[in-house]
C-alpha cells in the first residue's frame, strides 16, 4: 500500500505547489466548499461551467495540508471538461481505492497519492476538491 517513503513525498509537495495554477477568482459564478472531519482541512472551489455544464474554469482557495492541496491540484488539472456525473463517479472510485476496496481510479496523476492510502486520517483531505466541486455544481 505505502511506498515506504512516508506521507509527504517530494512528488506530493511539488504537486501541492502546482495549485497556484488555479487561483481564486471572485468572478466565477459557482461555489462550493468541503471540510475534512478527520483533520479540519478545507478546500473552497469556484467554477465556471460552459454552455453544456462542463467545467470550463476553476479557482481554488486551499486551507489544507500538503496532501489535500496536492489532491486538489491533481483534481483541478483533470476536471476541465468534466460534468457533475463524471465527478460523482470519480469521487466514488477514489474513495473506494483509498479504502482498499477497488483498483486505482482512472484520474490523471492520482498515482502520486498512493503513499497517502496508508494514512486514513488524510483520506478526507484527498476527497475535498471532489466534494467541493460536486457541491458547487449541485
Amino acid at each position: 500500500m505505502s511506498t515506504g517513503r512516508g506521507l509527504y513525498t517530494p512528488e506530493i509537495l511539488a504537486e501541492a505547489m502546482e495549485l497556484t495554477q488555479f487561483p481564486w477568482d471572485e468572478t466565477l459564478p459557482l461555489r462550493g466548499s468541503a471540510r475534512s472531519r478527520s483533520c479540519g482541512s478545507v478546500i473552497e472551489i469556484a467554477l465556471r461551467p460552459d454552455a453544456g455544464n462542463l467545467i470550463a474554469q476553476i479557482g481554488i482557495k486551499p486551507h489544507a495540508c500538503a496532501v489535500g492541496q496536492a489532491a486538489a491540484s491533481c483534481f483541478a488539472r483533470a476536471a476541465i471538461g468534466k460534468d457533475l456525473s463524471e465527478l460523482r463517479v470519480s469521487r466514488t472510485g477514489l474513495s473506494r481505492w483509498l479504502n482498499g476496496e477497488a483498483d486505482m481510479p482512472d484520474w490523471p496523476g492520482i498515482a502520486l497519492l498512493e503513499p497517502a492510502r496508508a494514512y486514513p486520517a488524510r483520506h478526507g483531505a484527498i476527497l475535498l476538491a471532489w466534494d467541493a466541486a460536486i457541491s458547487a455544481l449541485e
